[in-house]
Formats: structure tokens, C-alpha cells, sequence
């Protein structure tokens, strides 16, 4: 007999237990409690689950970047794409009757009324749908570098296609057609000058002048006798006066704008020579 008591001897039995091979301490079970294979198997079957929840994650974080990349690129051929939206094709549209206006307008000699009812109904149609592509880019956000070169092309071309066919024609004499047509191209060319000290706006007399312009070119393209004949001079001498008016008014905003971009200039200049001296 030692003459240990039972109970210490068995809490000396129950510490063993708890104490790892190595004397590390095991998880703490209560009394009664013990690891069994069972026990160790769940613990096992969480620990590898944890395991394949991050490589599940880590994959799904790889997998959304490629996501990511993916939308982005689907996004730029749809910025593609857009070249090809209902603004861009009025305006590829308007240039397309460009020719088919002239083939018309001088059809069987150039002074058959039902030809020339044709050539005002191309020249109708591009006017109308000239109002309607502008709107619908700014509206929709549908402006691209190709509307912004294009549509003034279209403008242009299809007003002096019609401004040449008649003075050609003889229904309208060619100081007429040069000066619209000089106004026209010396205000795109001022454009593109100052563009890079700002945009000049299109004011409201530049819009009265297009309007005008289109309805007095459109009455001359019908074959008009009588009073509407007489009327169709008076339109076009003030399409005459409001292009010569909005021309000027276009070349003083360009010097305005040109002589406030060369002071801003110069004084942000002059500040960044005071600050390098500082």
C-alpha cells in the first residue's frame, strides 16, 4: 500500500490523460469527457472544409478579376460600336443624297418641273434631317468624333451641292452662291483657328440664317412662277443679309476669344515665372 488516497491517485490518472504525449496540454475535456476517433474525424472534416473554402474564394476573387477585365473589354467594343447609332446614320444618310440631290436636280436638262420636284423632295428630306441628328447625339449621349466632323461636312454639302446646281442652271447668280458659300467655309476654318483658345457658340441668328437659307434654296429648287417666284427673291436676300450679319458677328466673337486666351495665357504664365523664382 502507498498510502495515496483513490481520489488523488485518480486525478493523477485524469491530469495524465489530458497531458499530450509530448506534455502538451490537449483540449480540456470535462469529467467524464474524452477524444474520441469520432471526435477527431469532425475536427479533421473542419479543418479540410476550411481549407476548401479559401481556394474556393481565392478562385472566385480570380475568376471575378478575369470578370472584370471581361467587362471592361465588352464595354470598349460597345463605345465601338457606337459609331454606328441613329445620329451617325442620318447624317451617313445625308450625305448619301448628296449626289442622288445633283443626279435629280439636273435630270432631262435640269428644268423639267416633275425632276425638280424630286431634287426639292432629296433636298427636303437632308434639311429635315439635319434638324434631328444634332438633337438626338446631344440628348441621347450619343456624340462621336465622327458626328462632330461629319455633320458639318453633310451640312455644308448638301447646301452648296444645290446653291451650284443653280447658278449653273442660271436661276441664281454666282455672287450669291459665293458669298453663302464663303461665309460657310470661312467661319469652319475661324473654327478651327480659335478652337484653341475656346468654342464659339452657335447663336440664335446662325440658326435663323440655316432656316432661312433652306427654305429660300428650297423655293428656288421648285419650278415657282407667278408671286411665289417674286417671293422666293426676298427670301433669299434675307438669307443673303443674315449670312453676310452672322459672319460678322461669328469673326468679332473669334477675335474677342482669341485676345482673352492669349491674356489668360500670359498670366498663368507670368505666375508660373513668379512661383519657379519663389
Amino acid at each position: 500500500m502507498s498510502g495515496v488516497p483513490a481520489s488523488a491517485a485518480g486525478g493523477s490518472s485524469s491530469a495524465a490523460r489530458r497531458t499530450g504525449p509530448r506534455g502538451t496540454a490537449g483540449p480540456a475535456h470535462g469529467p467524464g469527457e474524452r477524444t474520441t476517433p469520432r471526435g477527431a474525424a469532425v475536427e479533421r472534416d473542419a479543418a479540410e472544409r476550411g481549407t476548401t473554402e479559401r481556394g474556393t474564394a481565392e478562385r472566385g476573387a480570380t475568376e471575378g478579376g478575369a470578370g472584370g477585365r471581361g467587362g471592361k473589354i465588352a464595354a470598349a467594343a460597345v463605345n465601338q460600336a457606337s459609331l454606328w447609332n441613329v445620329a451617325n446614320l442620318l447624317t451617313m444618310f445625308r450625305l448619301l443624297l448628296v449626289p442622288v440631290f445633283v443626279v435629280l436636280m439636273l435630270g432631262n436638262g435640269g428644268y423639267d418641273p416633275a425632276w425638280r420636284s424630286f431634287a426639292w423632295a432629296a433636298f427636303a428630306v437632308a434639311m429635315f434631317t439635319d434638324l434631328f441628328d444634332g438633337h438626338l447625339a446631344r440628348t441621347y449621349n450619343l456624340v462621336t468624333d465622327f458626328g462632330k466632323i461629319a455633320d458639318p461636312i453633310a451640312d455644308k454639302a448638301i447646301m452648296g451641292a444645290a446653291l451650284v446646281c443653280l447658278s449653273a442652271l442660271g436661276d441664281l447668280p454666282w455672287w450669291v452662291t459665293a458669298v453663302i458659300l464663303g461665309r460657310e467655309l470661312g467661319i469652319t476654318v475661324l473654327r478651327f483657328v480659335v478652337i484653341r483658345y475656346g468654342v464659339i457658340p452657335a447663336s440664335r441668328g446662325g440658326k435663323l440664317k440655316t432656316l432661312t437659307q433652306g427654305i429660300a434654296v428650297g423655293m428656288y429648287v421648285l419650278a415657282l412662277t407667278g408671286p411665289l417666284a417674286t417671293l422666293r427673291f426676298w427670301v433669299m436676300a434675307a438669307a443673303v443679309v443674315l449670312t453676310v450679319a452672322t459672319g460678322l458677328d461669328y469673326v468679332k466673337q473669334a477675335i474677342v476669344l482669341r485676345r482673352r486666351g492669349i491674356a489668360e495665357r500670359r498670366a498663368a504664365l507670368k505666375d508660373a515665372s513668379k512661383e519657379s523664382e519663389a
